[in-house]
């Protein structure tokens, strides 16, 4: 039992910055959800192109595997560059897969969502092939500041990086939502699209935006993993997406607060897992959270029980 509390303080870093990750890509689920009651199954391939997207920038400005401008210009152009690519994939997606398909059954709208993963996982293997991109995250760390430690905890800088970066966006996105006129008109949109049609809302510009924002973090997201595991493969989005997918049905879809709230509790439950079980297994706790929360609280932890409209 003593081991086991030596290593609780390392696993709850772990698992923030799990969480945090999962966090940001429970809200691209969470979001379009919330507006138009479909899940985007392409976000996790969405996810998975900002990656590549953060490789390439690193990639390009790297020769020898040494950046060849300052290594945090690197990273945040490496940020940017994939939030840009993804946000504008995003918008894409919505106009020429969903859009047309938005007032039909929900079940085309499903349908449509897992072609659009599909085809976009099968691109991004045939352009950049099955083999995995690495990312020489050495080389933008000086050796002096890549690990540190507090007490028994050892800290990563990347780590450190990866949860700052994420509690920022996670902030920003709470500023928008609450206090101003887009996240009003956000909040309205996904209160009741017609009378907020109504209201004088566009709700069709507040869709893309809607799109454009949860790719864009889904898409940060990648590149943040990309660099706290030093690699990034085709196949990365199917699981991240599970993961996300779950987040969000744990905090309550639709919600995205609870989208935040599911990711870093997923985090977490997934670090402290490995405590007890061997780490094969830690994937087995996203899916046994999904199946409890689907059995017991199917609305989740912040999600409201309301009755199907008719």
């Amino acid at each position: 039992m003593d081991l086991y509390l030596q290593q609780l303080p390392q696993q709850l870093v772990n698992g923030l910055t799990l969480g945090g990750v999962y966090a940001l890509i429970a809200i691209g689920y969470t979001m379009v959800y919330g507006i138009l009651f479909m899940l985007n199954f392409a976000h996790g391939e969405i996810y998975m192109i900002g990656g590549f997207a953060g490789w390439w920038v690193l990639h390009l400005l790297s020769k020898n595997n040494m950046p060849i401008i300052n290594a945090v210009a690197v990273v945040a152009l490496m940020i940017v560059a994939a939030m840009a690519v993804t946000a504008f994939l995003g918008a894409t997606v919505e106009r020429l897969a969903y859009r047309p398909l938005r007032k039909a059954p929900r079940m085309n709208l499903l349908l449509s969502a897992l072609g659009v993963s599909i085809f976009l996982q099968n691109t991004v293997l045939t352009f950049q092939g099955a083999k995995a991109r690495f990312f020489p995250v050495s080389s933008l760390i000086p050796e002096s500041i890549r690990t540190f430690q507090i007490g028994e905890v050892v800290f990563s800088f990347m780590r450190v990086l990866v949860i700052a970066l994420t509690f920022v966006f996670m902030a920003a996105l709470t500023i928008v939502v609450k206090k101003t006129k887009v996240g009003k008109a956000m909040r309205a949109t996904a209160q009741d699209i017609e009378a907020a049609t109504f209201m004088g809302i566009d709700t069709d510009r507040i869709i893309v935006l809607v799109f454009l924002i949860g790719s864009a973090l889904g898409g940060a997201a990648g590149t943040l993993v990309g660099l706290l595991f030093t690699q990034v493969d085709y196949y990365v989005g199917f699981q991240a997406g599970l993961k996300g997918f779950t987040a969000a049905v744990l905090g309550g879809i639709g919600n995205i607060f609870g989208a935040m709230l599911g990711g870093i509790i997923l985090g977490l439950l997934e670090s402290l897992a490995t405590t007890f079980f061997p780490a094969t297994y830690k994937d087995v706790v996203a899916f046994v959270v999904l199946i409890i929360v689907l059995v017991f609280r199917p609305w989740g932890l912040m999600g409201e029980k309301v009755p199907e409209k008719v």
